[in-house]
């Protein structure tokens, strides 16, 4: 491949990257600001099934729709992923996550009732942070756990021995069920760069409570593609 193809390559894959974090942010994050006491915490989390859906039959053909760095380190490390491509891709995450939280925001202070907020945001957070009060402890378990069966369903669903075409079905439903069980705990990260967006905008206990959704996820991801790539890759 010659330099210009490969440059091209790179721009392709970041872009998909970028918009389909976007995706998800907007449609799962803008689900819980705009109709969540509407649809309650199913209809958020079948909001980001659903964009996980898109996403990967949309884009997936180009970068393997990984949209979190926890999939991508996963990723890496099941030897799926080449160490030079680690850094655009996150960094591609995280400008598209946070492209998508602007949005949000932008939509939701047309409001003049909206009040910016752990609470009206969509943040994941830890006791006073968290939905129901859990803990640090009990989030960082969750997190961690989630994260890492969340990956051994990408991998599993995404490898050369599984049925083609349903790989984006089993990973958005996936997805929605991590959702229905920790909206309650942490208002489910699984995923730093939708942690990241979202508390940048709100700051404060959001912003230092943050290294959580950025440490459990990331673990529990590289713990995935090991013992994916060990125990269970031909």
């Amino acid at each position: 491949m010659d330099k210009k193809k490969k440059e091209k390559g790179t721009m392709q894959v970041c872009l998909a990257e970028f918009l389909g974090t976007f995706i998800l942010v907007l449609g799962g994050c803008g689900t819980a600001v705009f109709a969540g006491g509407t649809v309650s915490w199913l209809g958020v989390s079948f909001a980001f099934g659903l964009t996980i859906i898109a996403a990967a039959y949309g884009l997936g053909h180009i970068s393997g729709a990984h949209l979190n760095p926890a999939v991508t380190l996963g990723a890496w490390m099941c030897g799926r992923l080449d160490g030079k491509s680690i850094l655009p891709y996150i960094v591609s995450q995280i400008v598209g996550a946070i492209a998508a939280a602007g949005i949000i925001y932008c939509i939701a202070t047309g409001n003049p009732e909206f009040i910016l907020g752990a609470d009206t945001f969509a943040v994941n957070g830890y006791g006073d942070l968290s939905p129901n009060g859990y803990g640090l402890c009990s989030a960082f378990i969750a997190e961690f756990v989630l994260t890492f069966v969340f990956l051994i369903v990408i991998l599993g669903a995404t490898d050369k021995r599984s049925p083609v075409g349903f790989a984006g079905l089993c990973i958005g439903f996936t997805l929605a069920l991590i959702h229905l069980i920790s909206i309650p705990i942490t208002n489910t990260s699984v995923n730093p760069a939708r942690s990241i967006s979202q508390a940048v905008f709100v700051g404060g206990e959001a912003v230092t409570q943050l290294w959580l959704f950025i440490v459990a996820p990331i673990l529990g991801g590289i713990l995935a593609g090991l013992v994916y790539k060990k125990y269970i890759a031909e």
